[in-house]
């Protein structure tokens, strides 16, 4: 996150705007939290150029509760939904949705290591939804084109939300766990076309139905007030950035910088097809694996931190989040050229 989002959320946390009192125990119901509630789906709206059918929410749990909340809203057990199976994130939400309808695979990538994002494939007409994840952190591919359906369109972006422009109201939900560009852990949004709701005939527990958190504003259950507003403090820088458009902007650069550098520097190698690269998880590897544990003590020394792959896949991950100033990747990329130099 933004430094400036830290120094002022810690100046919350000891008083909230001169209030006396602390964010963190901040009444959920009184006027102060509510104005923070209101500014934050604002905010996203804002953000994100909402018509007046999407409805924004911000929810307990992270996305792996949107795994079984999205087909136990929207698919009866009867009915068919498609998902595309493109990582790790994909596939745990088609082993949920399976507890709650019939699904079908209609893409996967899983032979070639979810290497690369498919482009041929066919959603069955009577398909209840299309599920996407469209970023992939623990492998790095992204879908840099949304696929073009008459089906309902359901994307999990918790890893990339607010990073590009799309036109967001293609889609009639998406969630994403706050925790990579909006805020801290412990937060969820949700943005759904309320047309899309109700049409199910399971009966739904009350906290896990959308339109109960629609018509209580995020208020059904005491919300996790911190988190909140600290999403709402990032959306508000990512406003003052120039919103959406100027920080995919700089997320391009990045992006270019450091792939650039993998694919000139003769050490290193991607691992995603260059198409499907994601711009905020870059994953490499070492052409001599014996020199990964070598260059992550190297680039420690230089307080590079957080670059190791994830353990299903090894090598190395350098998270290009929003919040991340191009001088960081700068870093990292001088180092891999620098321990280049040293073994030739």
């Amino acid at each position: 996150m933004p430094k400036i989002v830290f120094e002022e959320a810690s100046r919350a946390i000891l008083d909230f705007n001169n209030t006396g009192l602390s964010i963190l125990e901040l009444g959920h119901r009184t006027p102060l939290f509510q104005a923070v509630m209101d500014e934050a789906r604002a905010l996203v709206r804002e953000l994100m150029q909402l018509d007046s059918d999407h409805e924004v929410l911000f929810l307990h749990g992270g996305a792996s509760t949107q795994f079984m909340q999205v087909p136990m809203n929207l698919l009866d057990d009867k009915e068919t939904a498609a998902y595309t199976d493109t990582g790790v994130w994909s596939s745990k939400a088609i082993k949920e949705a399976k507890l709650f309808g019939k699904v079908e695979i209609v893409c996967s990538s899983r032979d070639a290591d979810f290497s690369f994002i498919p482009k041929d494939f066919a959603v069955p007409n009577d398909a209840k939804y299309l599920h996407i994840t469209t970023n992939n952190t623990i492998y790095g591919s992204q879908w840099q084109s949304i696929p073009k359906t008459s089906n309902t369109l359901v994307a999990d972006m918790s890893s990339d939300i607010f990073s590009r422009v799309i036109d967001f109201n293609a889609f009639d939900l998406i969630y994403a766990g706050a925790q990579k560009n909006m805020g801290p852990a412990g937060v969820n949004l949700v943005v759904v076309n309320k047309n899309i709701l109700g049409k199910v005939k399971r009966t739904i527990p009350t906290i896990m139905d959308y339109r109960n958190h629609i018509k209580e504003g995020s208020m059904l259950n005491t919300p996790p007030v911190f988190a909140v507003y600290v999403c709402m403090l990032t959306l508000r820088w990512l406003k003052e950035q120039g919103g959406v458009a100027a920080i995919e902007k700089l997320n391009i650069e990045k992006a270019a910088l450091l792939y650039a550098e993998i694919d000139r520097n003769p050490l290193f190698k991607g691992t995603i097809v260059k198409e499907d690269r994601s711009k905020m998880n870059a994953c490499f590897v070492m052409n001599d694996p014996s020199l990964e544990e070598a260059f992550l003590a190297y680039t420690k020394q230089l307080g590079i931190v957080g670059i190791k792959g994830h353990r299903l896949v090894g090598g190395f991950r350098a998270s290009l989040y929003n919040a991340l100033p191009i001088s960081s990747v700068a870093v990292l990329t001088k180092a891999m050229q620098d321990f280049a130099a040293l073994h030739p």
